[in-house]
């Protein structure tokens, strides 16, 4: 028999390649979930605009087939120090004059205390969304009181704002998460759509195939029909598991694009305190689908006013 004896500097050279497979492939992991490839991925958007909007009628259709195809990754400087040829409207609106868009999105923010990310993330996402020639608006829905913070109600409460104002499409979004690649269009999709799923802060891959929370594009109509989200969950965490439930229970199912399309940064932030009944919520959540959520809403607002770049919601919860 033919004995191999490897020296302990073997040993360490492989382990050394181990450790670089690790730190230079991150996105290893990302097949292990369904996604949209990026030639699909248009074919996929719901084309629908608000009626002011669709009432338009100067010039031709915006095309996002070179956004979509070239998918530039744009979180870098310039894109993240200032806003580039400011022509944003009042209340954070914008939408191309030289062409019509084929979607409107309301992106809403649940906010508090976080000045520094905001101010990051309005340079960002406007530098951003204008250059997928898309319609859309930015609502920061504030929680002004001093209670646990409950991201859930404020979603709820920003959604029926937006609705109001007729936006078919939402983007329920986080005040510290960056979207890396443009071609990742913030419109609605056939199915409610978890669009950071290939995330910096989990080695830009996806924990578990349930998550549904960061970034997350819904039809206003099918947010209508799960009634919202829980307003129940104050402090961190369950929210988004809650939602992704009442998903599943109406048989809808959600979707994502291709890792390559789907990188997002967080910033780094304070982590919020965990709800201790979030565990219990969850568990007997299916009881509360069509109780708690968009029909109980209760709040009150205390103020609301168009700055430069956003439309700002403040509201005792």
């Amino acid at each position: 028999m033919i004995t191999f004896r490897l020296s302990s500097s073997v040993y360490a050279y492989v382990g050394y390649l181990l450790l670089m497979v690790y730190f230079l492939w991150p996105g290893r992991f990302a097949s292990l979930y369904e996604y949209i490839e990026g030639e699909n991925i248009y074919d996929q958007l719901i084309r629908k605009t608000t009626k002011n909007i669709s009432l338009m009628r100067n010039g031709l259709r915006c095309d996002y087939s070179e956004v979509i195809e070239e998918n530039l990754s744009l979180y870098r400087p310039p894109y993240t120090e200032d806003i580039i040829n400011n022509n944003v409207r009042l209340g954070g609106e914008y939408y191309p004059e030289d062409c019509l868009p084929s979607f409107s999105t309301a992106i809403i923010v649940p906010y508090r205390q976080r000045e520094r990310q905001l101010n990051q993330f309005l340079i960002y996402m406007h530098n951003y969304l204008r250059r997928q020639r898309i319609h859309y608006r930015i609502f920061v829905i504030e929680q002004y009181d001093p209670k646990p913070f409950n991201r859930a109600k404020l979603f709820n409460i920003g959604a029926m704002i937006a609705i109001g104002f007729d936006y078919p499409c939402l983007v329920l979004h986080d005040v510290d998460l960056m979207p890396m690649n443009l071609g990742h269009l913030y419109a609605c999709s056939r199915k409610p759509r978890h669009m950071c799923s290939s995330l910096d802060e989990f080695r830009y891959n996806l924990p578990y195939r349930g998550l549904f929370g960061g970034a997350v594009a819904i039809e206003s109509s099918v947010y209508l029909n799960v009634n919202g989200m829980s307003n129940m969950f104050s402090g961190w965490g369950g929210e988004d598991d809650d939602l992704y439930g009442r998903l599943q229970n109406k048989q809808i199912e959600i979707c994502r694009f291709s890792p390559t399309y789907s990188q997002y940064s967080m910033l780094k932030h304070r982590k919020e305190t965990p709800n201790k009944d979030r565990v219990a919520f969850l568990r007997n959540g299916k009881q509360r689908y069509h109780t708690d959520g968009l029909n109980s809403l209760v709040y009150k607002q205390v103020g609301f006013k168009l700055h430069n770049l956003f439309t700002h919601v403040l509201v005792e919860t």
